[in-house]
């Protein structure tokens, strides 16, 4: 939900960590006996500032040049931050919310799609950071007087300052970022049915619904940043967790489009009635964190996101978000004054149930790709989020497809050569050609087991094992989200226990 301009690449374990909070069933999780005095909680929330301070300082070096040496000190830090929040987490009274919020501030961004190769190299076209050359939108400061305070029950066309910063985001959109604005609209027409009831009954603008969707996940229902933000409005755990989503069942109902979608609505409306039903404000809060904009809002009443007490004082990220979702939502209520043109999609879905075990990877291949450009990928994954494309699902299991789909399905998929080429392309697997040779001096890896217990996480288990989770996850064949099952029994191969 919220994302900030990436410095370096965090250690992979962060995201994964911090749904150890997520999965953690308060009412079951040991509380520390006898916690002490407020003193003692105070103490704790003061050692998680100076690790955070810290990871700061880290941040820095490491942008100064000394990437090295700012890396280590960056994941000391977020190891030590880690460390003080399970710790919170366990004890009575402690203010966990308080320690995960800090979270959103500190960790980087760029955003991979869970479940689809590793987290720099897949990153969702068009959601990377501004590049050297600086934004035009932050270039072009505006100039333009306070919006409309309301709206709930108003156009929103009558809401959108029309301004050099919205015109240079828009400018944006209609060139490198208009293949992922199309994309994303298409992508959006299948998701449709379940997204904009949600915003239709919260009395929210379907523009708006699109605007954020296409900016924070680029309509990839499996958009995961670093930082451990997930799905197509982009929550980050402890937000997340405030609106009803999180893991349940080893399963993360950020990626559902539906409950993403209302947890949106529940999101905005609460800024709105916060901020006076200013929608710049709220759209900054959205991305730059509730707790700096409100207080912006209430060091300087009455003034508008694009007056320059406000502005000057937001991240530049922040300053970018708004304008493009401004403008998105003005392209998706005007495209044609533009000479934008969004494709044709029949967004209408129906249910499919396997006539034999396929994967989605599988049956993308065997469908082909009908009446879409790219194929029906993505919009299975989209449709049926609880499952990874190279899982094979038995026979009787129910998709949620396009209805264009059922007829490809019965046609390629059933039997026949197409069926049967499709099974063998997902089948093949690349040679492997084995780990490098180890040093002589490498002190020698212990290959041991380990049984997962509630409230674990791939990288909390790594981290007791003196190894990462990318070497857990090779050892054992998992690929991301990781999601794991209390019971299920690891090989810690590689792992220095």
């Amino acid at each position: 939900m919220r994302r900030f301009p990436r410095l370096f690449s965090l250690r992979p374990f962060v995201a994964a960590g911090l749904s150890l909070f997520i999965a953690m069933d308060a009412a079951s999780a040991p509380a520390v006996a006898d916690p002490g005095t407020d003193a003692e909680h105070e103490s704790l929330y003061a050692d998680f500032e100076a690790a955070a301070k810290a990871y700061r300082d880290g941040v820095a070096q490491s942008a100064s040049g000394e990437r090295r040496a700012g890396r280590r000190a960056a994941s000391r830090a977020m190891d030590r931050m880690l460390d003080l929040s399970e710790r919170c987490a366990r004890t009575d009274g402690c203010e966990s919310a308080r320690l995960l919020a800090r979270f959103d501030t500190l960790l980087g961004a760029g955003t991979r799609v869970a479940g689809e190769g590793d987290m720099d190299s897949t990153r969702v076209e068009g959601i990377a950071d501004a590049g050297s050359g600086g934004s035009p939108v932050v270039a072009a400061f505006p100039n333009a007087a306070d919006t409309l305070n309301q709206l709930n029950g108003r156009d929103l066309r009558e809401l959108i300052v029309q301004n050099e910063a919205v015109r240079a985001a828009m400018a944006e959109w209609l060139t490198s970022l208009r293949p992922q604005l199309i994309n994303a609209h298409e992508q959006y027409q299948y998701l449709r049915f379940l997204m904009w009831p949600e915003y239709e009954r919260a009395g929210l603008p379907e523009a708006l619904l699109f605007a954020i969707m296409a900016r924070e996940s680029g309509g990839r229902v499996h958009a995961i940043s670093p930082a451990g933000a997930a799905g197509l409005m982009q929550f980050m755990p402890a937000t997340g967790r405030r609106f009803g989503l999180g893991w349940q069942d080893g399963y993360d109902t950020r990626f559902e489009p539906q409950l993403a979608s209302r947890a949106s609505t529940q999101y905005l409306n609460e800024r709105f009635a916060e901020l006076g039903h200013n929608l710049e404000l709220a759209l900054a809060a959205y991305n730059g964190g509730e707790g700096r904009v409100g207080r912006l809002a209430r060091a300087n009443p009455g003034k508008s996101f694009w007056d320059p007490a406000v502005y000057n004082a937001l991240p530049k990220e922040t300053r970018d978000y708004v304008p493009y979702i401004l403008s998105a939502a003005w392209l998706f209520l005007h495209p044609e004054e533009y000479g934008l043109e969004f494709p044709p999609v029949n967004g209408a879905a129906t249910v499919l149930a396997l006539k034999q075990p396929a994967s989605i990877n599988q049956l993308t291949i065997c469908i082909g790709n009908g009446e879409s450009r790219y194929g029906y990928f993505r919009a299975l994954r989209n449709l049926n989020p609880r499952w990874l494309p190279e899982a094979v699902l038995p026979a009787g299991t129910e998709l949620r497809v396009p209805v264009a789909v059922m007829p490809l399905y019965d046609a390629g998929c059933v039997s026949g050569d197409r069926a049967e080429q499709a099974l063998a392309l997902v089948n093949a697997r690349k040679p492997d050609v084995g780990p490098a040779p180890r040093l002589a001096t490498a002190p020698a890896a212990t290959a041991s087991r380990y049984t997962v217990r509630r409230g674990d996480t791939l990288s909390a288990i790594a981290r007791r094992h003196g190894c990462s989770a990318q070497t857990v996850a090779r050892a054992n064949g998992l690929r991301s989200p990781y999601a794991l099952r209390p019971g299920q029994r690891l090989s810690l191969g590689g792992c220095r226990s």
